[in-house]
């Protein structure tokens, strides 16, 4: 397990602060991101995973170059999906980059919905039990093998606590979820301790959210307007590469299947948009479960926040 260890002045430490920005995709996060860097005249940190591969860009709602020239942005589009880059690695480079930016301003942005990266930063990651490889190498061979519904099915009897939190459409996180709970004899969210871990930094959490149809009706029109930027012919030039763990997501798996002529394009696309709500529902209930968290409607005013921020500086 990965463990950074820091050696900072203790008014540093006092003194700068990480806003931390969460909620569920599509509700605003990023416009929110960008007025706050303009205010604090800083730098943006992206905790957004699937955003983090130089391939995946209309499906991952990537800002746009308007709006990375507006604020300076961190870890969008720094990696292939060839390359092998997890959460741990995430923490060490992201760690490394807010403390750059501290040195030169005394606040930063961090944006992002893909909660286990969010709490990397903020938290630290839990202490997991060494399982035995050959398990790992089981699940995968069973996810080639049955497909994923199969192990997603097999951690909902093992974890059902897991099963409701982590993304269970993410083969990695889910194999991850379930070598520990076979390995360990124990559920997965056993380990999940929620024990801080020291940074050289205040964190202050705020959350976006809205009623329930509101977030659907917009991850609908994102979907929307995401095929009509190109969604289909981007997914269609990376479909040789759909065995990257990268592209097991959201907004391309369902095209792959359209591609190979399982499914209809009107058929993908409303499955596109089914997940994308269940992605939604299940970062609610991850972050609902973080009581540090200030939540804001996202139609609140970026001085009403602001204003929060201040006073809690």
């Amino acid at each position: 397990m990965l463990y950074i260890a820091i050696n900072v002045d203790a008014n540093f430490i006092m003194t700068k602060t990480l806003i931390s920005i969460v909620g569920p995709t599509a509700i605003g996060k990023t416009a929110l991101s960008i007025k706050l860097a303009q205010y604090f005249k800083t730098e943006i940190i992206s905790a957004d995973s699937r955003q983090f591969f130089k391939e995946m860009n209309i499906g991952t709602a990537v800002p746009s170059i308007e709006e990375q020239q507006a604020a300076k942005h961190h870890f969008i589009q720094h990696i292939s999906i060839k390359d092998s880059y997890n959460v741990g690695d995430f923490e060490r480079d992201a760690i490394s980059k807010i403390i750059e930016i501290h040195k030169k301003n005394d606040v930063a942005i961090m944006v992002g919905g893909s909660g286990l990266y969010v709490k990397a930063i903020t938290k630290g990651l839990d202490n997991f039990p060494d399982v035995d490889e050959d398990i790992r190498l089981e699940l995968n061979q069973k996810l080639k093998n049955e497909g994923l519904e199969k192990l997603q099915n097999q951690l909902k009897e093992l974890d059902l606590k897991a099963y409701n939190t982590i993304a269970i459409d993410n083969p990695q996180r889910l194999i991850r979820a379930l070598e520990i709970c076979i390995g360990s004899g124990q559920p997965y969210s056993s380990f999940l301790t929620n024990a801080y871990k020291s940074r050289p930094f205040n964190t202050i959490s705020i959350g976006l959210n809205a009623e329930r149809p509101i977030i659907y009706e917009r991850i609908n029109e994102r979907v929307d307007m995401m095929v009509n930027n190109g969604l289909v012919a981007e997914a269609k030039e990376l479909l040789p590469y759909k065995h990257f763990n990268a592209l097991n997501t959201v907004g391309y798996k369902e095209l792959f299947n359209y591609f190979e002529g399982e499914w209809t394009l009107d058929f993908a696309i409303s499955e596109i948009k089914k997940n994308t709500r269940r992605f939604a529902k299940r970062q609610l209930t991850w972050f609902r479960k973080d009581d540090t968290i200030e939540w804001f409607d996202y139609t609140c005013s970026v001085e009403q926040i602001i204003e929060y921020i201040e006073k809690k500086r």
